[in-house]
């Protein structure tokens, strides 16, 4: 078809509707040539008008992974069953491997038990005099920074309770035992707590509250002669290695019972508050006793009155009303204390009279070298 046909007789540039497409002629060399574009509607007056359809919003769907609703989890096999733990446990390795084990406990058992001095009881301690000085300085570290942390406060050396304090501490140290110690002195400012302690290497800390129990010097010899026994007699050391046996002995049965089925139920019997009634407990009063003993024998051989021992433990007692009873305590109660205190008082009064204030021969020398020995040297106790 020539460009002088049915499109020939169009313009150049000008629109033919056909339906819903337009036309246009262009010229290209000598021919003209139709090209086809989609038109675009024009909307009707009545359309500008109509609202826009609305869009249907799809829920949005949550897909929660599981990481059990895997097969190859689902159907994964255990490492070690019981029976294969049951196997092993009975077998003759199994058994060999607990023979030799526990002929070695029963040897490192007996080659560090020792006599107390004061009570000739026999206990088991294998931690040394150095271990135990790096225990209690790492001790006095943490009572430091949760006295910081609280925001607590020592007692400058001005005030007359820090002065106190160390008066009786230069009186008690040359009877101590541990002269050689390096001792420092903390007052820590808490009125209603009535506590001290004095932790291994020297580290000496009383709370202001049990200054007004103490009443005078002597009675606050009693308190810090009890708490200085305590690291004279090892009972830090003692604690320390009575822990060891008591998680052996409750990890042992636990896992000879689970052969038959029982260790759960083993360790709930065991794991729980009947191990400390039956051992911590116990072992902890006669501790107590024992420094109890020691510390009114310091005391009096440091020329204080023994005496004052009694009269601090019923002002203790009138202040603890509701104390629990003595078997559900690591302390004996506080009558039990006046009780044995008021029995010890004769031989206390004697070493009193004997001393010339000065530690030419203190019980704390004659104690060390009763325990390297291993003989005893109250049996009034």
């Amino acid at each position: 078809m020539s460009s002088r046909g049915f499109y020939g007789q169009l313009r150049l540039g000008q629109h033919l509707d056909r339906g819903s497409s337009f036309w246009k002629l262009r010229r290209n060399g000598n021919l003209a040539v139709r090209v086809r574009r989609l038109a675009i509607p024009k909307p009707s007056p009545r359309s500008r008008f109509q609202p826009l359809p609305q869009c249907r919003t799809q829920p949005v769907r949550r897909y929660h992974h599981n990481p059990y609703d895997d097969p190859r989890i689902r159907n994964a096999k255990p490492l070690f069953t019981n029976a294969q733990f049951k196997h092993a446990i009975r077998s003759p390795q199994t058994k060999t491997v607990v023979i030799v084990a526990f002929g070695s406990a029963v040897i490192f058992y007996f080659y560090n038990l020792e006599t107390v001095p004061v009570s000739g009881r026999t206990r088991f301690n294998c931690y040394s005099a150095a271990s135990v000085r790096e225990v209690g300085e790492a001790q006095a570290k943490m009572v430091m920074y949760e006295l910081e942390r609280q925001g607590g406060r020592l007692l400058p050396d001005w005030d007359p309770r820090t002065r106190m304090v160390k008066r009786v501490m230069a009186k008690l140290i040359p009877f101590s035992g541990m002269k050689d110690e390096d001792w420092e002195v903390h007052v820590i400012e808490d009125p209603g707590t009535a506590n001290a302690f004095v932790l291994p290497g020297g580290k000496v800390f009383v709370y202001s509250g049990i200054l007004p129990l103490a009443g005078n010097d002597s009675g606050l010899a009693a308190v810090l002669g009890h708490e200085i026994a305590h690291n004279l007699a090892d009972h830090i050391g003692e604690r320390l290695s009575a822990s060891i046996g008591v998680n052996a002995l409750m990890y042992s049965l636990i896992l000879l019972s689970t052969a038959v089925g029982l260790g759960p139920f083993i360790m709930q019997i065991f794991g729980g508050g009947i191990m400390d009634i039956a051992f911590s407990r116990p072992m902890g009063r006669l501790q107590e006793s024992e420094a109890d003993y020691i510390g009114l024998m310091m005391m009096a051989e440091a020329c204080y009155d023994p005496r004052e021992a009694v009269n601090f433990w019923r002002r203790m007692n009138a202040a603890q009303q509701n104390a629990p009873p003595e078997w559900m305590s690591t302390h004996p109660s506080n009558q039990t204390r006046i009780e044995k205190i008021t029995e010890w008082l004769p031989k206390a009064l004697e070493k009193r009279e004997q001393s010339d204030c000065r530690s030419t021969m203190a019980f704390a020398d004659l104690f060390n070298r009763a325990r390297r020995r291993g003989f005893v040297i109250a049996p009034e106790y």
